[in-house]
């Protein structure tokens, strides 16, 4: 029979086996179902990644909210912004040139992202109001068998695929605070992160509880225009200047100077439009943004003269903000590094906090009555709505069952800490693979650029499992295991690792960073441009010979219409 042959016998064997060669050229593509979790811009980028890479193949995102967007969707609290300049916070492949301010808003990014879901006509791969609830790994199929809870009309489905691709996001699963009491409170209860559209805080007393980076963007919003509002503070942060007065002391600053903002630092009609028009100038002004933002790095290494002097500026800065208050300053100015948790722009907060309606409360809050909030001292504080600006659950457990042939990854990340590989694979979970896991770099500047770039890892090792008669493939346990001892040992160096609490050390004083990587943002990039195929464990659809996908002598760039002499054009390219 044509392509058949007999592998000589193998010594120890016994037996002679049977070998088929594949009746296909090297470079054939097996047909693949690829599910992602989440239309943030992590699934929405990965939507056009794969369909710039690969062929053969479906693909579907289920997205549990009624609209595209994620974070941008969920997020739309008072002066709910983006710390990263807007011209950078966007897709490398997508600009867009006519963000209204330096900043950009919740609502504006939101818009953003719907805007390119319509004009790429991804909406055909998206499922809104679809939510995964279980998935399995089928060991004999090689594919993920999955349960989907329809929202809208209540039922349950099955799906399966042989990639499943996490873009669920780290902050995205709100809690409330643990407050005795808490839902016993007659006012208006109110979670950051699940703003009601219709609520009217005009007049009232208000408490927000934390002053974290959702805290400082709330309270100067809703400060003028509520009755009295008391702000209640457990742990000091550093506030530092808006970033744009820090793109302006540095390399950003050349082109900064020939950018035309107001006073809110939104840009004039004029600046808007010489962006569209000018392209050069354009791209230039983002370069020299994006450059900037890629060198603040260095800021978080501790105990360098760099670090001392930014750190001093900022005391200085809280502390003329504060107007000297020594109440204040003894409560908000922070005796631990300065980087240690998430810095905050917090355009306004300190100033509003001296505002006749604003009153601070530092002590503890013992538990929350029908009439608003007890204190440590015994003091009730009578409000008619509470803002608990309180954050999420960053533990990276996953919301719903994920079983791989070892187990539940709910339970290994409850029982252990969370461990990833390069932040996107883990160890015994075949064809699964995340956008942001643990210790990714989520506090390097714009998520944009890092989900590309995550993407395009992901799609090339797809596409390897697509052309390589790769049926399953996961990281070492021991790859995942020296890249968390290096990432641990490599952290003491930075400000993660200070003693202060921080959701990038899940929520504790002095525990390991999890959710940070251990070096820069161009660090991160130049790390994922290599495929280290030593790291990971596979499983061939063929057992006894891997390399049954060469095929039957031809390649697939010498049919149809590739060029076969591609070879000749570029002959120095690596």
């Amino acid at each position: 029979m044509k392509g058949h042959i007999s592998a000589p016998e193998k010594p120890g064997d016994g037996e002679t086996t049977t070998y088929n060669i594949t009746e296909a050229p090297l470079g054939s593509t097996r047909h693949l179902r690829i599910v992602g979790i989440g239309a943030g811009m992590s699934g929405i980028n990965m939507i056009r990644t794969l369909r710039l890479n690969v062929k053969d193949y479906d693909h579907v995102v289920y997205e549990k909210n009624p609209e595209i967007g994620g974070t941008w969707f969920e997020n739309r609290y008072p002066g709910c912004k983006c710390d990263v300049p807007s011209h950078n916070y966007q897709f490398s492949w997508r600009h867009n040139p006519e963000w209204s301010g330096f900043f950009s808003t919740a609502s504006e990014i939101q818009d953003y992202l719907c805007r390119v879901c319509d004009e790429e006509g991804m909406r055909s791969v998206i499922r809104t109001s679809h939510q995964v609830t279980r998935a399995q790994w089928n060991e004999a199929t090689g594919m993920w068998n999955l349960e989907v809870h329809d929202l809208e009309k209540d039922t349950k489905f099955h799906d399966s695929c042989h990639f499943l691709l996490d873009g669920s996001g780290i902050l995205n699963h709100w809690k409330w605070p643990e407050i005795p009491g808490l839902h016993s409170f007659q006012g208006q209860l109110v979670h950051s992160a699940d703003w009601p559209s219709h609520f009217n805080y005009a007049d009232l007393t208000v408490a927000v509880i934390g002053n974290g980076s959702s805290g400082v963007q709330i309270l100067p919003e809703m400060q003028r225009d509520v009755k009295h509002l008391v702000h209640f503070v457990r742990e000091p942060t550093w506030v530092v200047p808006s970033r744009l007065q820090l793109l302006a002391q540095g390399a950003g600053g050349g082109v900064l100077s020939e950018v035309s903002m107001d006073e809110n630092s939104d840009f004039t009609k004029a600046q808007i439009e010489r962006f569209k028009s000018d392209p050069v100038f354009y791209k230039k002004f983002v370069k020299a943004v994006e450059e900037v933002v890629n060198g603040n790095f260095p800021l978080t290494l501790k105990d360098t003269e760099f670090a001392a002097t930014l750190q001093q500026r900022s005391a200085e800065y809280m502390t003329d903000a504060l107007e000297d208050d020594k109440r204040l300053c003894d409560a908000l100015i922070p005796g631990f590094s300065l980087g240690c948790r998430r810095l905050t722009p917090g355009i306004g907060y300190l100033q509003a906090l001296k505002k006749p309606n604003v009153r601070v409360v530092t002590d503890p809050i013992t538990r929350i009555t029908p009439k608003g909030l007890e204190t440590k001292s015994g003091e009730l504080i009578q409000v008619d709505a509470i803002i608990c600006a309180t954050g999420f659950n960053v533990s990276f457990c996953p919301r719903f069952p994920i079983i791989g042939p070892q187990g539940n990854l709910q339970d290994t990340w409850t029982q252990q800490l969370p461990k990833s590989y390069m932040s996107c694979a883990v160890p015994s979970f075949p064809n699964y693979f995340t956008f942001l896991g643990p210790n990714a770099p989520i506090g390097h500047g714009s998520v944009f650029t890092i989900t590309e770039h995550i993407a395009k890892y992901l799609t090339r090792i797809i596409k390897k499992c697509q052309t390589e008669g790769i049926k399953a493939i996961s990281p070492s346990h021991a790859a995942v295991d020296e890249l968390y001892e290096h990432t641990q040992r490599f952290m003491p160096r930075t400000a993660w690792s200070s003693n202060c609490v921080s959701w990038f050390k899940n929520g504790t004083v002095d525990g390991p960073v999890t959710a940070l990587h251990p070096g820069s943002r161009i660090h991160f990039f130049h790390m994922l441009e290599g495929f280290r195929g030593e790291d990971w464990d596979y499983v061939y659809f063929n057992k006894k010979n891997r390399f049954q996908y060469l095929g039957n002598g031809f390649s697939t760039k010498e049919e149809g219409k590739e060029d076969s002499t591609w070879y000749l054009d570029e002959p120095d390219k690596l």
